[in-house]
């Protein structure tokens, strides 16, 4: 059945990756938890979404490193601002996380200030300490980009798997927008489940960097013949909910009737299990017909929305609010495997 993972935690309740939105996703009942991995300075893997933290941290407010923000290419985007790569981890760990969406979720913003940022093995440590099994889906940031500047995703990732006990174990799925990094992992026997993540539209940065303009689209990854070729590599791949949803109706809630996705069907038929991103309740993030009110930081009909998604038949959701995808999915008479 479908698994529910929290979104960098329960991020719809506390801050994005700090210490209380992973502990609060256990609690929630999620199956797994799902962390974006960037590079310090010295080689530690921390927690942040990007690794440009001026709207997750208070780095903005600390004159001590002012002189560190600067502006970068990463993956073909213009960023200005503070990056992780240019801190020390003794550095970073004096920063104190915020909400990204403070506007939107005040409640969770009322939590700044009080963590600070977090290693990928603060929160192996929150897993192997939670009363029940609890999955760790990794998410590899940027890995061309980081190569090129002389970081080693893959084997940053597998050395710190390794010396925290949790290489080759069942509970691991690593994840990635580009497919040379989840292949070096597969090379080293990391273990766990690889997971190719796309794009609705655009290419991979390992793909542009690779063959430039020529790059195969993500849309042109999506064929049956290269889903088939993922299968002999890959457990999975990722998608955004507008492909998953494409072409599909929103549901009444308590119909038990399957609603029918392309990608869904034709993933399973070339064995590989399909992952979708992000169930969010706002009515900023739902589909125009199941917003209500004109307040876009209230909640919609989510119940309809995450029915709907979940009766596709997909194989995991990614959700801010766990315990919102949980009871979803609780509508629709499934629970994780």
């Amino acid at each position: 059945m479908t698994r529910v993972i929290a979104h960098r935690g329960a991020s719809g309740h506390r801050p994005e990756h700090s210490r209380s939105a992973y502990e609060l996703a256990v609690e929630l009942g999620a199956d797994a938890i799902e962390p974006d991995l960037v590079p310090t300075r010295d080689g530690v893997l921390v927690l942040r979404h990007e690794n440009e933290v001026s709207g997750t941290t208070d780095v903005a407010d600390r004159p001590e490193f002012a002189h560190l923000r600067t502006t970068k290419t990463v993956d073909g985007q213009v960023v200005t601002g503070w990056f992780t790569e240019d801190f020390t981890w003794d550095e970073l760990r004096t920063l104190r996380v915020r909400e990204r969406l403070p506007a939107l979720r005040p409640a969770s913003a009322a939590y700044d200030g009080q963590e600070g940022v977090l290693r990928l093995e603060d929160l192996l440590g929150i897993l192997d300490a939670a009363p029940r099994p609890v999955g760790l889906v990794a998410e590899v940031k940027h890995a061309t980009f980081f190569e090129q500047a002389g970081f080693p995703m893959a084997q940053l990732l597998d050395d710190a798997l390794g010396a925290a006990g949790w290489r080759g174990d069942d509970r691991l799925t690593v994840e990635s927008f580009e497919k040379t990094v989840l292949r070096q992992l597969g090379a080293r026997g990391t273990g766990g489940r690889l997971v190719y993540l796309q794009e609705a539209r655009g290419s991979a940065a390992d793909e542009v960097a690779a063959h430039g303009s020529t790059a195969p689209s993500w849309a042109s990854e999506r064929t049956d013949e290269a889903l088939a070729g993922f299968a002999a590599e890959f457990h999975g791949i990722s998608v955004d909910l507008k492909t998953l949803m494409a072409g599909t109706d929103t549901a009444a809630v308590d119909d038990p009737r399957p609603v029918r996705s392309a990608i869904v069907d034709r993933a399973h038929a070339a064995g590989l299990a399909l992952y979708t991103w992000t169930l969010r309740p706002e009515n900023r993030f739902l589909p125009a017909p199941l917003r209500r009110g004109g307040d876009v930081a209230a909640h919609g009909d989510w119940e309809r929305w995450f029915t709907s998604v979940l009766r596709t038949g997909v194989d995991g959701v990614f959700a801010d609010h766990p315990d919102l995808a949980a009871r979803a999915r609780s509508l629709v008479g499934g629970s994780a495997d």
